[in-house]
């Protein structure tokens, strides 16, 4: 992309709305623009990145066994009579009528819809277990939407759910769904770390936050220094790895428990902020009981599924990352998922042997590389480079160029390499 005909407008100044810094760095690096309270649009820097969330975690799902749908945003307020939730679920439910005066909401979770459509596909327990996913846009009415994309109205998640046919395989595949969520959070290149959790309005009697460590974080958290170690997801013995991440202590603030952390070594006691990008849940038979879901057992009996859901916040994880991943200078992106690999800071716009060297590096790159091809001074092309956090910044002046040498600048350190060019293009690269 060249950044000259790109729609990513960058702004000087902070804008006096944003409160904390992934808000700030968002709006400012050109990423979304709020549209209403609580509700962005998101640019083409903002939605590579939330694509590229998007995808990874798409294929720990996938490599998970689960299968992709995706559901109507509007649900029918009939089914969530059925399961009871209408009239529970209070205000951030957005209810709507429509010009046949039936009664409709814009989805803020999906356990109705999906338990109907298994239930009107899924009639042995020969088809069990089964488990589904989608990512899709979600809408929860907060009475005060701040924070950015942390806590806004309209939301982009990943919502999944499994129905077994008893408890022992429905907390398996919780299990599974635990290590999968571990394995994205590694790929995006955070730190997250699984806390028992309330269940709230979803049910049931087993759940875990899913919370990464950022200075500014909602929650307090407290945890073992063995979660820092990162190697108890890297095996696929699904019970060991539940063993040790259920037994390594870790909790927020008001699950913490004193007792219990006076027994860990005080070298091994971590203390900070968390935000949660994820939860994970079994309810049993909450929603198949509720729904009457049934499917025939091996006796020719009723067998109402074991069930559990499972989220990830894919756009309030672009947040989430930022406020763990910056400095005084803009956003730092681990190299799974920022929008370029490398931005090419053309610092003689007009140098012929200046332009071609840019020219064939753009060419190379290709959609992994923004090519800042602006008359502007170097001092701007490098402050707009580091705001906007890409990994790699390829520099190219006029006495490098007509050796064919390249400063590379990585963004996380700050470490400086000149090489010749194809050194570059392969550090780049990986």
């Amino acid at each position: 992309m060249r950044l000259s005909k790109s729609l990513i407008p960058t702004l000087k100044e902070t804008p006096a709305e944003a409160q904390i810094v992934s808000h700030r760095l968002m709006l400012r690096a050109g990423m979304v623009r709020q549209m209403a309270s609580g509700i962005y649009a998101w640019l083409p820097t903002g939605i590579k990145v939330l694509n590229k969330i998007a995808q990874i975690v798409r294929e720990e799902q996938w490599a998970a066994g689960a299968q992709e749908v995706l559901m109507p945003t509007i649900q029918s307020a009939d089914l969530w009579r059925e399961s009871g939730r209408y009239d529970a679920y209070g205000k951030e439910m957005l209810r709507i009528t429509d010009r046949h005066e039936r009664e409709l909401l814009y989805g803020p979770t999906n356990e109705e819809m999906i338990t109907s459509i298994f239930r009107d596909s899924v009639k042995s327990y020969r088809d069990l277990p089964q488990n589904a996913f989608q990512i899709q846009w979600k809408f929860r009415d907060e009475v005060r939407p701040r924070f950015g994309v942390l806590r806004g109205r309209e939301f982009y998640m990943k919502d999944g759910y499994g129905f077994d046919l008893d408890r022992d395989g429905a907390v398996i595949t919780y299990k599974q769904m635990m290590l999968a969520y571990m394995r994205t959070f590694q790929r995006l290149g955070i730190t997250a770390i699984p806390m028992r959790a309330d269940t709230g309005q979803i049910g049931g009697d087993l759940s875990h936050e899913f919370h990464i460590l950022a200075p500014t974080g909602e929650s307090g958290v407290f945890y073992d220094a063995d979660f820092e170690a990162g190697d108890a997801f890297a095996h696929d013995d699904v019970e060991k790895f539940y063993e040790q991440m259920t037994t390594i202590y870790a909790a927020t603030d008001e699950k913490h428990d004193l007792a219990t952390w006076e027994t860990i070594p005080e070298a091994r006691r971590r203390e900070g902020r968390g935000i949660e990008v994820g939860q994970i849940f079994y309810f049993g038979t909450k929603y198949s009981k509720s729904m009457n879901f049934s499917v025939i057992g091996p006796d020719g009996g009723k067998i109402f599924p074991e069930m559990g859901s499972y989220g990830i916040g894919v756009s309030r994880l672009v947040g989430a990352i930022i406020e763990a991943k910056h400095d005084e200078a803009g956003i730092i992106w681990p190299d799974a998922i920022a929008p370029f690999k490398a931005a090419i800071l053309n610092l003689r716009q007009g140098d012929s042997v200046t332009d071609g060297l840019c020219e064939e590096l753009y060419k190379a790159l290709g959609q992994d590389a923004l090519y800042d091809d602006r008359e502007e001074r170097a001092g701007a092309k490098f402050a707009e480079a580091d705001l906007m956090g890409h990994p790699w910044q390829m520099i190219v002046g006029p006495r490098g160029a007509a050796n064919r040498m390249v400063e590379l600048k990585r963004r996380a350190t700050g470490e400086r390499f000149e090489l010749p060019v194809d050194e570059a293009l392969a550090k780049v690269r990986g």
